[in-house]
């Protein structure tokens, strides 16, 4: 799938001789905009006819194309619906440019282009309209061939996309809305793509590689610590969990310093749980879906993904992305339930399932990230099933110790389309959690899941700001959606970026 180049440009629409005009409209607003109503007027009223008719409402995801037989400049005219006004959110850009590049990609043609709609933005900042546009064509374009034989007929490539304004003014804040967009959206792609290979490929080894490709591009500190480095630290709970593969663990450490980062500034610091293939140990997934498990990593993939986007956008912080890495595997060498493991932060786990490994591999990874002193710690995991029963598949589950800091990861969620939904953390809940014979136990029983998953972990970061994103319930979609393919989605990257950038406004 190649790169689509996006672009801001001043030009009016009528004016515009695009193979595929976008024009977008809200539901229920029987007018069209100033710059559709150009391009109707060449058409004889062919547009608003549509509308007053139903044929085209406006809903939010609906599409219509229509070819204009030469009495435009543009060959075809993509009708695509925002929804309602009143309602209108960024979203909604993502969402249309997700479907309008389906529809494209369609026709068979290799570019196109969208009118900024001037009336609708006075509502929303025109640069946050721009990167919506440019991340939901990215996403909405994204297919995974890497394992499929060639059938013959070579799919069409869509590579290039122009958005138009009628006003100058706005092309420096459009110009800098697409650099974020296209940034992130390949950041997601790159999500995407990792949890997508198979485990016999997307091994911890290869996550290495992946690493080393990041940190080689990007200019970033890489660090890679090998079994004997986490023997030597006392690393007890990733090495338990890893016991079992033939796969040795790795745990990776990926340092960016922005050049206008102030020297001695604390870092934020992300920690991706990064389970390559999750079997559930000893204890035993149902082999139902179980190939799902390939995603197990997403976590890690964002933080990685997420360091280099920072990097390719020059963010002026200091980063630091944190990527425990191992298979779950059953055998002769494996974790058993009722094992007791001593973890990097010296506090003994009786790990009474196997299957709740995430939590393990995280305990370590956190404790280690507190020697950074960090200005923010946030780790993000594909963590609890019962993540998915309490919040569906719309919501990221939020918890964390500091309220600014769940203000701010609330609100970038909000502005990336990737919502989190905040959940409790009391300290009652610790009682289940209550070991006989070691300071605490690795599950706490069906009730309340989700959240003795959370305040486990909250015992391994000390003092520091922190977050926990369980993304169990959005890392995989089980049907294409506007933006979203089927499978693995990488949810939770652009909401990690944005919060990065809500970080660097002044």
């Amino acid at each position: 799938m190649k790169k689509i180049q996006v672009h801001a440009q001043v030009g009016r629409a009528e004016n515009e001789a695009a193979e595929v005009l976008v024009l977008l409209h809200c539901e229920g607003g029987s007018d069209l905009t100033q710059e559709a109503a150009a391009i109707d007027a060449q058409l004889g009223g062919q547009l608003a006819a549509l509308i007053q008719r139903g044929e085209f409402e406006g809903k939010l995801g609906e599409g219509l194309l229509v070819h204009t037989q030469g009495k435009a400049r543009a060959k075809r005219l993509l009708l695509a619906g925002l929804g309602k006004e009143k309602d209108l959110r960024v979203d909604a850009f993502r969402q249309a440019l997700g479907i309008a590049i389906k529809r494209v990609r369609q026709a068979k043609v290799t570019s196109f282009a969208v009118v900024l709609p001037a009336a609708i933005l006075e509502e929303i900042p025109v640069q946050d309209v721009a990167q919506a546009m440019a991340e939901g064509a990215i996403l909405g374009n994204y297919q995974f061939t890497a394992y499929r034989s060639p059938n013959g007929s070579k799919p069409i490539d869509v590579e290039r996309l122009t958005i138009y304004t009628s006003q100058a003014s706005l092309l420096p804040q459009m110009t800098e809305g697409i650099r974020r967009g296209v940034a992130t959206a390949e950041a997601t792609v790159l999500v995407r793509d990792l949890c997508n290979h198979p485990a016999n490929v997307m091994t911890p080894t290869r996550i290495v590689r992946e690493a080393k490709a990041v940190a080689k591009e990007s200019g970033v500190r890489l660090k890679v610590l090998e079994q004997k480095d986490m023997e030597q630290l006392g690393m007890g709970a990733l090495l338990g969990v890893a016991r079992g593969s033939h796969e040795p663990p790795k745990f990776i450490i990926l340092e960016y310093k922005g050049a206008k980062a102030k020297k001695g500034d604390p870092p934020v610091v992300l920690v991706g749980k990064t389970i390559t293939f999750d079997t559930g140990g000893i204890s035993l997934k149902p082999a139902e879906n179980m190939e799902h498990m390939k995603a197990d990593m997403t976590g890690g993939a964002e933080v990685l993904a997420t360091m280099r986007a920072a990097a390719r956008l020059k963010l002026p912080l200091h980063l630091v992305s944190i990527l425990p890495v191992a298979e779950n595997m059953p055998g002769g060498r494996a974790m058993r339930p009722g094992d007791i493991v001593t973890t990097l932060s010296g506090k003994t786990v009786e790990v009474q399932n196997t299957d709740a490994e995430g939590r393990l591999i995280l305990s370590d990874a956190l404790a280690y990230a507190t020697r950074y002193k960090p200005a923010v710690l946030i780790d993000i995991a594909t963590l609890t099933g019962a993540c998915v029963v309490a919040l569906g598949q719309f919501a990221i589950g939020m918890f964390g110790n500091n309220d600014q800091l769940k203000e701010h990861v609330r609100n970038a969620g909000q502005r990336a389309g990737e919502r989190v939904w905040e959940m409790p953390l009391w300290e009652e809940y610790f009682e289940q959690l209550r070991s006989d014979v070691a300071d605490m136990r690795n599950i706490g029983g069906r009730g309340g899941g989700m959240i003795t998953a959370a305040l486990f972990l909250s015992k391994f970061v000390g003092d520091c700001p922190w977050i926990h994103l369980d993304i169990a319930s959005t890392d995989w979609s089980e049907r294409e959606r506007a933006y979203l393919p089927k499978g693995p989605t990488g949810i939770g990257t652009r909401l990690l970026i944005q919060f990065l950038l809500d970080r660097t406004l002044p």
